[in-house]
């Protein structure tokens, strides 16, 4: 059964979910036979790199206050540290994501997809490191066992691998995607936002229930 999940690594929910999801589906009975793919989903496509401070941008972008964006950040803090994540506020700077989504396409087509996406959430929530930084992006990579040139070819080549995560967008409007994290088991079955381990636990279990029901 394939379970897709939807993230943006800008996004302090997805970093949690991931989280989540990965314990749910660690305990789940038939994990084997569940083929997770993980997809690519923009918060703001239009984003530019910079070295504006992440509540300020996102402040701006949704209309908050400073401090009402503070509070957002600290609650997603409070939550990543209760799934023993690491999370410091207050030091990201805001950017444009599309670089490093097509360079986790890449990543998956040689299956270190995973590897990276956890290195670069690290880094991003965690070390609060940007990421939009060209030579972080490849250091990154060649941790999660890329090799450098062709990571660098990817980098410098703006066509290489965008239509995937053009195609993964459109895929998320077609399902009614609103935001991210965005979890579709079996493409019959869809959980939105941040949601508890049980959730994604009953889930898996449903989608998988109904699914053998369907083939017998």
């Amino acid at each position: 059964m394939r379970v897709e999940i939807w993230t943006d690594i800008a996004c302090p929910w997805c970093y949690v979910a991931k989280a989540r999801f990965d314990r749910a589906l660690a305990a789940f009975e038939h994990r084997a036979d569940i083929e997770l793919v993980h997809r690519s989903y923009e918060l703001n496509p239009t984003a530019e790199n910079g070295t504006t401070p992440i509540i300020e941008a996102v402040a701006a972008q949704y209309g908050r206050t400073l401090e009402q964006q503070t509070a957002r950040e600290e609650h997603a803090a409070a939550q990543a540290r209760s799934e023993g994540l690491d999370f410091r506020i207050g030091g990201r700077v805001h950017g444009n994501t599309f670089d490093i989504h097509r360079l986790l396409h890449f990543a998956r087509a040689h299956g270190r997809q995973v590897e990276l996406m956890d290195l670069v959430f690290q880094v991003n929530f965690a070390d609060e490191r940007s990421v939009h930084d060209r030579e972080t992006l490849v250091e990154l990579a060649v941790e999660a066992g890329l090799d450098e040139t062709a990571v660098r070819g990817v980098l410098a080549d703006p066509a290489a691998h965008a239509e995937d995560v053009r195609a993964d967008e459109r895929a998320a409007a077609e399902l009614g995607a609103g935001g991210v994290p965005f979890v579709v088991l079996d493409r019959r079955y869809g959980v939105t936002g941040l949601q508890p381990v049980e959730t994604f636990t009953r889930a898996l279990e449903e989608a998988w229930r109904t699914r053998t029901e369907v083939r017998h």
